[in-house]
């Protein structure tokens, strides 16, 4: 992994305390909670992702009776640890960043978006300038350190570890011996640079891809993709396991009942959900993190097998086999309802 990239997050963390300042105080011990504090994490500029949850946001207050807060912050480690020290009740994550909140943080997964074309799922793509020489992996991996490459947080599910799952680790590689320049940005921030010719190459994703296209923006239609994962689940919504049953059941029935229906409120709403390819909201629990727990074990299989230690290689497999055997469970007892854009 790229280890630069670990401390651009302990900096964010640090800095954590000064960011949350503005979350508000929480209520009193032993009063009624009136106020949550919700974190959303900025997928790309905080100027847009704020305009895009506003209405969000104040229809949620008025649909839960309660004052929201929101936290924004474009630090996956940031928002794992604003949870763990209670200083947000609940928020919107990717299923990596997710996953550390419900192993470190006391996190809960009770909900997930779905996409507004009703596919379930989306992928973490390779891109490069639409004019660039370089057509195929084997192209990218060439690994001469000529090229400038850019991925996303660490923690994140479609700009790191499934690029890392299923490009690097199998061909033996890594982005830090591999590339000229390894840069860590938002998936916004590196679509930018690729369009723009500043790097060479870079990890993304469909939905920020479909996003652009469907702004106008222009840059979507000045990359290529090269690669593309399989689909990969949709984002959780995560609560604190702690919190006031009556807040989570306000909460369950907002996230669950929104963008719903037909008339003229649910096609405001479903307005609100679209800038930020979401479709609506669907119940969830923590088995929704299987497959990113399964990809967490195939890279930490494949470092294994890099390294030649027997006895890791044999615990990574065992890990790998076990959550196979969840997700095998889960296929085999849960009927798979198909996902559809409500209205």
């Amino acid at each position: 992994m790229i280890l630069r990239r670990s401390f651009l997050a302990l900096g964010a963390v640090a800095a954590l305390a000064l960011a949350l300042a503005g979350c508000g105080e929480k209520a009193a011990t032993g009063a009624a909670q009136d106020t949550i504090n919700f974190s959303i994490l900025n997928t790309e500029s905080a100027q847009n992702m704020e305009s895009y949850w506003a209405p969000i946001l104040a229809d949620m207050e008025k649909q839960t009776g309660l004052k929201v807060k929101p936290f924004f912050s474009g630090s996956y480690s940031a928002l794992i640890e604003a949870m763990r020290f209670k200083q947000t009740d609940l928020g919107w994550f990717s299923n990596q960043s997710g996953l550390e909140a419900v192993r470190r943080s006391n996190g809960e997964v009770f909900a997930r978006t779905f996409d507004p074309s009703g596919k379930d799922g989306y992928r973490s793509v390779i891109i490069v300038p639409a004019n660039s020489p370089i057509r195929t992996l084997d192209d990218l991996l060439k690994c001469d350190r000529t090229l400038n490459f850019g991925m996303g947080d660490k923690k994140s599910t479609s700009g790191t570890l499934a690029p890392m799952t299923y490009v690097f680790i199998p061909a033996g590689k890594k982005p830090e011996t591999c590339f000229k320049t390894v840069l860590s940005a938002s998936h916004q921030a590196n679509l930018f640079a690729v369009a723009n010719g500043r790097l060479d190459a870079s990890t993304n994703n469909s939905t920020s891809l479909s996003l652009n296209k469907e702004r106008g923006e222009g840059q979507a239609d000045r990359v290529r993709v090269i690669w593309q994962s399989d689909l990969l689940p949709e984002d959780p919504i995560v609560w604190r396991k702690d919190l006031d049953p009556v807040i989570k059941e306000k909460m369950r029935q907002f996230f669950l009942t929104y963008g719903q229906g037909t008339g003229p409120e649910a096609d405001r709403q479903r307005a609100n959900l679209r800038k930020l390819s979401i479709g609506g909201f669907l119940p969830a629990d923590d088995s929704h993190l299987l497959v990113v727990r399964k990809m967490e074990a195939l890279e930490n299989l494949g470092q294994a097998r890099e390294g030649g230690d027997a006895a890791k290689i044999a615990a990574a497999q065992t890990t790998l086999d076990a959550i196979q055997a969840e997700l095998d469970k889960k296929a085999a007892t849960t009927a798979a309802a198909p996902v559809s854009p409500a209205g």
